[in-house]
């Protein structure tokens, strides 16, 4: 259950990154840079709220470097979407060559408890 909450939340909270550091490029590229950036701190702050509680409460089963591969993956699951269906960008294979690589991390960074379980 502490990992299905660690997800969740950190699914979440990297919908709100993701918004607050690419969606002022589509919505406000006509305004000055701090009026993004102050937008950008705004939503940032509710992806924190999701964060900080996601890594402590993953941190009680996972290490440090676990928490981080699983952060990366969930992110490029988090942005891919969002580039394409939001940000109107064509997928490449490059996409699929860097989710095969993190896919790779994360066997690797998580292969103990696979080969326990």
């Amino acid at each position: 259950m502490v990992y299905l909450h660690t997800i969740v939340l950190l699914a979440l909270s990297n919908v709100f990154m993701t918004f607050a550091w690419y969606a002022h490029l589509k919505h406000l590229e006509s305004r000055p840079w701090l009026v993004a950036a102050l937008f950008s701190w705004g939503v940032a702050l509710l992806e924190y709220l999701l964060q900080v509680p996601a890594n402590r409460i993953g941190h009680q089963v996972m290490s440090l470097a676990q928490l981080k591969i699983l952060q990366e993956v969930i992110t490029l699951s988090v942005f891919v979407p969002f580039a394409v269906f939001y940000m109107r960008e064509r997928v490449t294979w490059d996409y699929l060559w860097a989710g095969l690589c993190l896919l790779a991390a994360a066997f690797f960074i998580f292969r103990k408890q696979l080969m326990t379980a």
